[in-house]
């Protein structure tokens, strides 16, 4: 089961976009298919209360295991994710740049890694662990984790930034992929911006409104696969097909079609879900 897009308490909105909860169990002895995450306009806090997973980098070979609890900083490539039989996540999704404002990290030294999350937040998430191993629901586990984030958001002193404000707006954004018309509300000058919107995001607010219509046109194929991706290139922001194809082939090494057969055989698939 793959439930996606659970929305946090209103406490917590201005750091926490959203939840997800994966959790599946494959038999014994079966192969548990990879999962090849594209790049996404995100990062994430991941705890794995009971079978790990082992990550590879596209281009790296980077590969971690044996963490209950990960950060995943913002991607530019492709991860692939080999979760366990009896796997359960509980994603943590930050709003943008919040991470900064919660423990003051560049996060533009975090883009493309994957660290152990007690580098940042510290041994609390082993009890987080250890709570949603015990948790009877979904909604408890939510619970477990929310009473985490409030902790740690008043053991700090967060200093909002306009910037904050900025990457919220560019999320919502369905038309103009413009990085102009952001800057004129954040009151920068282009240097600026730039600077300040990678030191909070770990990339440039241009990278960042690509990958958030790249994402955008990669959930839509999932939820129409009937749809041909001219109307789905038109339908986000895209010139034309090949305007969409040079961000595929970008972010992740193929075309959208190929991409397309390759994520029809993630593990969410043999349940008949998708990302959407």
């Amino acid at each position: 089961m793959l439930l996606n897009e659970i929305t946090p308490s209103c406490f917590l909105t201005d750091y926490i976009l959203l939840y997800r909860i994966i959790d599946f169990h494959f038999p014994a002895g079966a192969v548990v298919p990879c999962k090849a995450y594209p790049p996404r306009p995100e990062y994430c806090l991941q705890f794995m209360p009971r079978d790990v997973e082992f990550t590879k980098r596209s281009d790296t070979g980077l590969i971690l295991s044996n963490q209950k609890a990960i950060f995943v900083g913002q991607q530019t490539d492709v991860f692939y994710r080999y979760p366990g039989n009896e796997f359960l996540a509980v994603q943590v999704i930050f709003q943008p740049g919040a991470l900064h404002l919660l423990k003051n990290i560049v996060s533009g030294e975090l883009t493309n890694q994957i660290i152990d999350a007690e580098d940042i937040f510290g041994n609390a998430t082993r009890q987080v662990n250890e709570e949603l191993f015990y948790a009877e629901n979904y909604k408890d586990m939510i619970e477990i984790v929310e009473q985490f984030l409030i902790r740690l958001i008043k053991a700090g002193k967060p200093k909002k930034h306009p910037v904050n404000e900025i990457g919220k707006m560019m999320m919502h954004e369905h038309e103009h992929f413009s990085v102009d018309k952001f800057l004129k509300a954040a009151c920068l000058s282009h240097r600026q911006f730039d600077r300040k919107f990678k030191e909070y995001t770990g990339i440039t607010p241009k990278h960042f409104l690509q990958l958030i219509r790249f994402d955008r046109a990669f959930r839509m194929k999932n939820r129409f696969p009937q749809k041909d991706w001219l109307s789905i290139a038109l339908h986000c922001g895209y010139h034309d097909y090949q305007h969409l194809a040079k961000d595929y082939k970008e972010f992740t090494g193929c075309t959208p079609v190929q991409f397309f057969d390759i994520d029809n055989d993630a593990p969410e698939r043999t349940f008949g879900e998708a990302e959407t």
